[in-house]
């Protein structure tokens, strides 16, 4: 007799790094800060759900222009790892591709869907980076060696 197990619950998200160059190049990193909780008014990656009938690249891709306004081409992306911690997110299990995006100089960004404020910041030197919003300093610093292995 076969046993069936139900499967967990969990949800599915997308986030990006996208890094610009300065007028100066030196490498940014666009964040975003968070408009609604969990951790409104924290710097974070951009990125949200997967939706019905998306790929995890293309999910990534939607939720970067829909809170940037930042448009990338979804075959330039590397993707830097899965993020599946069971306490990532607080609002339950969530499961997250992440991706790299390289770009030439730094695109305008403008805040909007449920970021309050999108801005390009220097990679180094920003005490903060640290503590951004879930997981995403870990996934920042996985991201920055990937950089840095593509760069040479």
């Amino acid at each position: 007799m076969r046993t069936t197990v139900k499967a967990p619950n969990a949800s599915i998200t997308a986030d990006m790094v996208v890094i610009g160059h300065d007028p100066h190049g030196i490498p940014n990193v666009l964040l975003i800060e968070r408009g609604h909780d969990p951790f409104a008014g924290h710097r974070a990656l951009p990125g949200g759900y997967v939706e019905p009938g998306e790929t995890f690249r293309q999910a990534a891709v939607r939720e970067l222009a829909e809170e940037t306004g930042v448009i990338v081409d979804p075959n330039r992306l590397h993707q830097v790892g899965i993020y599946d911690a069971p306490d990532r997110d607080p609002r339950g299990r969530v499961v997250s591709v992440a991706y790299l995006a390289i770009v030439p100089d730094r695109p305008i960004a403008v805040a909007a869907d449920d970021a309050a404020m999108a801005r390009w910041t220097r990679i180094y030197g920003v005490p903060d980076i640290r503590n951004l919003a879930f997981d995403h300093s870990e996934v920042l610093a996985d991201a920055l060696n990937l950089f840095h292995t593509l760069s040479r």
